[in-house]
């Protein structure tokens, strides 16, 4: 007599070309105790263990009885215990986390004005894409649970960008997610919030009472799972009803620490096509820079969806920046060497910069009150600036800290 078939569910990627990832297709059944099939690039070496780690996650769940494939394509350990959870929560109720403890080298938190020239976007369902990204040293690393993740794979991804926050190393970025528009972003919550995210990204953003929400949500899961430390948002508008909210958006919350804008959805929104010179956006940027400014805020501009023409970002950078805008997002690590030379201060801001703050300097050693350089006075915001760029200047390797010491 064949066994009865309970219920059967799947999770993970197949096919020519993936790498890094697995397919686990998953029977639980009434008889017959548990059997692993496993096919792997590398079954020789590490085969046993792969099927002592699945054993191990299934006796976690309380599962005795069930028929397990596997397609394995070179899926490291998080990876694997991501896809199998998916697959199994797809077939039992179950509140049970199956985690790895935080690796030691991601044990960090960042600031609320932490620099944010760059961040790169990364497909939430796609290991081989997330697995190297720290090693191309962008200030954010965005795993990405919106747009990049087909409809049917949002719940598998959560636990696969769980998991990489707790055990992918990020090589000092910022740990950022972008949750799905709300509702569903709340769900998206229960999966970050508690596991070593830095900064939240919220898309489509179109009202205070949105980050409200979001941080009502964060409040009651910290309290829950007892977590400490600060969780960043970072508000994307991309309509024109996000764009006539934006300073209440950019005002919402002390943990608002900066408002990005995403030109694609915002001209689709306005009906009209995204252009090189971007006059068709020019008013909502402005707007945007104005209010992060009011508020005390970041301003981050729009990615440049040209991967091949550096040519083309960097100009669109150096208007961006002259726009007041203090970073961008990237889609391809080859953009973000390009991003941190032209956001970061030239020698002609660096030079003026170091002028401003050696007459302070000058200025508060005599016990002045007044600063003047030349014929010039330079009032407190100007000094603050200067102090900026210098600082800036320092953490883009473009000045040394010991600078006043430098002929």
């Amino acid at each position: 007599m064949s066994e009865k078939i309970i219920k059967k569910a799947t999770a993970g990627n197949k096919g020519q070309g993936i790498r890094s990832d697995c397919f686990i297709s998953m029977e639980l059944t009434g008889t017959g105790g548990i059997d692993i099939q496993l096919s792997s690039k590398v079954n020789i070496l590490f085969g046993k263990d792969i099927k002592n780690q699945i054993t191990e996650i299934l006796t976690f769940f309380n599962i005795e009885n069930a028929n397990i494939v596997i397609e394995d394509s070179g899926a490291l350990t998080y990876v694997i215990a991501a896809r199998m959870e998916a697959v199994i929560k797809k077939l039992i109720d179950s509140d049970k986390e199956y985690l790895y403890p935080v690796i030691d080298e991601n044990k960090y938190q960042t600031s609320g004005d932490s620099n944010r020239f760059s961040r790169l976007y990364l497909p939430g369902n796609t290991p081989h894409l997330i697995i190297n990204a720290g090693i191309h040293k962008p200030n954010g690393i965005i795993l990405d649970l919106e747009d990049a993740v087909a409809h049917e794979k949002k719940f598998e991804a959560c636990f696969l960008v769980r998991n990489a926050l707790r055990n992918l190393n990020f090589y000092g970025a910022e740990r950022m997610v972008r949750i799905n528009q709300l509702p569903r972003g709340l769900e998206d919550l229960e999966y970050i919030v508690p596991h070593n995210v830095n900064l939240i990204l919220l898309p489509k953003c179109e009202s205070a009472d949105e980050i409200k929400q979001i941080n009502h949500r964060i409040d009651e899961i910290k309290k829950t799972k007892q977590i400490k430390g600060d969780i960043w948002l970072m508000p994307i508008i991309e309509s024109a009803r996000g764009v006539i909210n934006i300073y209440e958006i950019a005002e919402a919350a002390s943990n608002v620490v900066a408002l990005a804008i995403g030109l694609e959805d915002f001209t689709a929104d306005l009906g009209t096509r995204r252009t090189e010179e971007g006059t068709e956006s020019f008013f909502a940027r402005s707007k945007l820079v104005i209010a992060c400014r009011a508020a005390g805020i970041q301003a981050i501009d729009s990615v440049y969806s040209d991967v091949a023409d550096m040519e083309g970002l960097k100009n669109t950078i150096l208007r961006s920046k002259a726009m007041g805008f203090n970073g961008m997002g990237c889609i391809h690590p080859r953009q973000i060497a390009v991003i941190h030379e032209n956001y970061a201060p030239d020698e002609q801001e660096i030079e003026k910069a170091k002028k401003i703050c050696n007459a302070f300097k000058e200025a508060e050693e005599k016990g002045l009150g007044v600063v003047s350089l030349g014929t010039k006075m330079i009032d407190p915001p100007v000094v603050k600036r200067a102090q900026h760029t210098i600082d800036l200047a320092i953490a883009t390797g473009k000045l040394t800290k010991n600078w006043r010491d430098e002929v």
